[in-house]
């Protein structure tokens, strides 16, 4: 989701200090464990490594793994986002506005031994507690990810696992979905989601949702597939304070979508975000790379 970034200038890339893999994994919220892996099975690791020295991530390195986690956290599989990402030439697009992300790994691990033993109540519970004692935006981020991410790679290392996978996912969703219910919203008209295309992950796009319901801000939640006569036809008839477009590939990140929707009064805040908007420009958009960068340009719009 990140204001779309030019390319890489190479001739810079020598004067920028070069990150370990703790850094790297507290600025993605990741855990090292997970680079490790990304490094050895997709070749996503530290490049110029000299026998001898401590292997650091250069600039390059850290922008083909930004992009490699936000294919993976919008239901990309990691072999897939890692062949995507290994072809990638942008910058890394972290908001430097935001913190990093200490991920909460022994409870990531804990919750990764439950759902291979399909200990549903257990996955449920903890999770529930997690979101009641830090919210939702920090849970996602510092718990939910990591683990989604650790279960993607089981599968990709695998081949097993789908039905983790599937138990994992529908009990966020059924969490996050409990969360998005408020009683007195902040703003008289919602604020629009919804994926384009033929977008079918819909997971990141629930968590907004939810993390949006934390500050009493409703939303009209048109989830996965969702036709664009439907978003044009929403507007139309609600002039939201926000349209927010997730778009998880790029071919589903249709420019056209943007520049064709209706004219209402006050005018909406077009955000746009998911791995599908990287790498093109789209005036009058603002593209955000994750959970608290979208909440604040929706904020924005509605005058928090």
């Amino acid at each position: 989701m990140a204001e779309i970034p030019p390319l890489l200038d190479t001739s810079s890339m020598a004067s920028t200090p070069k990150l370990t893999v703790a850094a790297v994994a507290r600025r993605l919220g990741v855990a090292p464990s997970t680079l490790r892996t990304w490094d050895r099975r997709y070749g996503l690791g530290p490049s110029g490594h000299t026998d001898g020295q401590h292997r650091k991530y250069s600039q390059t390195d850290l922008a083909r793994l930004i992009y490699m986690h936000r294919l993976v956290i919008s239901g990309v599989s990691p072999a897939e986002a890692a062949r995507e990402a290994l072809e990638f030439a942008g910058e890394p697009a972290l908001d430097p506005r935001l913190d990093t992300i200490e991920v909460d790994e022994g409870t990531v691990q804990m919750l990764h031994r439950a759902a291979h033993a399909l200990d549903r109540e257990l996955v449920d519970g903890r999770v529930r507690a997690e979101m009641a004692r830090s919210g939702v935006t920090q849970t996602w981020r510092t718990l939910l990810v990591p683990l989604l991410i650790m279960i993607g790679d089981d599968w990709a290392r695998t081949g097993d696992g789908i039905e983790v996978e599937h138990m994992v996912s529908q009990i966020i969703h059924s969490i996050l979905s409990e969360r998005a219910v408020i009683k007195n919203p902040v703003n008289s008209t919602p604020v629009l989601l919804a994926c384009i295309g033929e977008e079918t992950h819909s997971l990141a796009l629930t968590a907004l949702a939810a993390s949006l319901a934390e500050r009493n801000i409703q939303v009209h939640f048109l989830g996965s597939r969702t036709p664009v006569k439907a978003i044009y036809e929403v507007a139309r008839r609600t002039a939201p304070p926000a349209i927010f477009l997730w778009a998880q590939l790029e071919r589903h990140a249709d420019a056209t979508i943007c520049s064709s929707l209706p004219v209402v009064r006050p005018a909406p805040r077009l955000i746009l975000g998911g791995p599908g908007w990287c790498e093109k420009d789209y005036p009058g958009a603002y593209v955000v790379t994750d959970l608290v960068a979208a909440q604040r340009e929706i904020e924005n719009a509605i005058g928090f």
